[in-house]
C-alpha cells in the first residue's frame, strides 16, 4: 500500500485537561472512538475506521503517535521496524502512556474518555463504541468505566509487554477500574469484545484468563489460529483487523471483524 492521505476524513482539534490533539472523523451516526496501533493510524487502520462508517456509525481516530495516514510498510521491513521503534519511544518518554507497570491505567485514557462523553453528547445515541488496537488495546477496557462507552472492543491488547510471567495475567488497566467494568457488565449487560491470535507471544492466554475470571461471560474472547493470519503479511500473526485481516468471506479474521460490528449494530444502532 501507499500512504493515506485521508482526504475523505474531517480533521479538528479536541482538548481536554490542557492536552490538545488532532481528531480525525468519518461517518455519520452514534460514534466509535478508533485508538490506532503503533506505530499510528496506517491506511488500514483507516480502511478499518471506513468499515466502521459503512454500518452507519462516524469513526473517531484520535492521533496519539505516529505519522497520521503513513504506510509504515512502504518502503519495506527495516524502515518499518525503524518507524515503528519510534513510535514507541516517543510514548515510552511521556507520561501519559504506562507501558511498563501492571493494573495501572494510562493517563491518557483520561483524555480518551473525555473524547467518548463528547462525541456522545455531539453526534448521540445510545452510546459510544470503541476499539483499542495493540499497544492501546487495553485502552478500550479502561475507558468503559465511563457510562457512555457502551461497545468496548479489545483488539490484541498487549500491554504490559509480556516479559515476565507475572505481566502475561495483567493488563494496563487498574484494578479499580476493572471493578467498575466488573459492576458494569453485572448492572447494565455490558459487553467486552477481545480478540487476539493464539500463538500471539505479545498477547498471551492468559490474559485473556485474566479477563475471563473477572469479568465472566460478558468477556467475549475470539481466538483465532495462527494459520487464519494474512500470508502476505510482514510480521507474526498479530493484528487482527488491520494487517493480518484476509477480507474475504468464509475467512475467521472476515468472521471477527464482522463480529466486532456487529456489536456496534447492537449496541450502537438498535432498531
Amino acid at each position: 500500500m501507499s500512504d493515506d492521505s485521508l482526504a475523505d476524513f474531517d480533521a479538528a482539534e479536541f482538548t481536554h485537561g490542557g492536552r490538545t490533539r488532532t481528531v480525525f472523523r468519518i461517518g455519520t451516526g452514534p460514534a466509535v472512538i478508533v485508538i490506532a496501533e503503533m506505530p499510528g493510524i496506517t491506511p488500514k487502520v483507516a480502511d478499518f475506521a471506513r468499515r466502521v462508517a459503512g454500518i452507519g456509525c462516524t469513526a473517531v481516530l484520535p492521533h496519539l503517535f505516529g505519522v497520521p495516514g503513513k504506510d509504515p510498510y512502504a518502503a519495506g521491513r527495516l524502515a518499518m521496524v525503524r518507524y515503528t521503534m519510534a513510535s514507541v519511544a516517543s510514548v515510552c518518554v511521556s507520561r501519559e502512556f504506562t507501558v511498563w507497570a501492571t493494573e495501572r491505567t494510562s493517563p491518557v485514557v483520561e483524555w480518551l474518555r473525555a473524547l467518548a462523553a463528547g462525541e456522545h453528547g455531539r453526534l448521540g445515541g445510545p452510546g459510544v463504541g470503541a476499539v483499542g488496537m495493540c499497544f492501546t488495546g487495553g485502552f478500550a477496557l479502561a475507558m468503559a468505566t465511563h457510562p457512555s462507552l457502551v461497545a468496548p472492543v479489545l483488539s490484541q491488547p498487549s500491554l504490559p509487554f509480556p516479559l515476565r510471567p507475572a505481566r502475561r495475567r495483567a493488563i494496563d488497566c487498574s484494578a479499580a477500574d476493572l471493578d467498575t467494568v466488573r459492576r458494569r457488565c453485572a448492572d447494565e449487560g455490558l459487553e467486552v469484545l477481545g480478540l487476539r491470535f493464539r500463538g500471539d507471544r505479545i498477547v498471551p492466554a492468559e490474559r485473556f484468563g485474566l479477563l475471563r475470571e473477572r469479568l465472566g461471560d460478558a468477556f467475549v474472547a475470539v481466538e483465532l489460529e495462527d494459520d487464519a493470519a494474512n500470508p502476505d503479511s510482514m510480521n507474526p500473526p498479530h493484528s487482527v483487523l488491520t494487517e493480518d485481516l484476509i477480507d474475504e468471506p468464509g475467512q475467521p479474521t472476515r468472521a471477527a471483524l464482522d463480529q466486532v460490528l456487529d456489536l456496534f449494530r447492537a449496541r450502537l444502532l438498535p432498531t
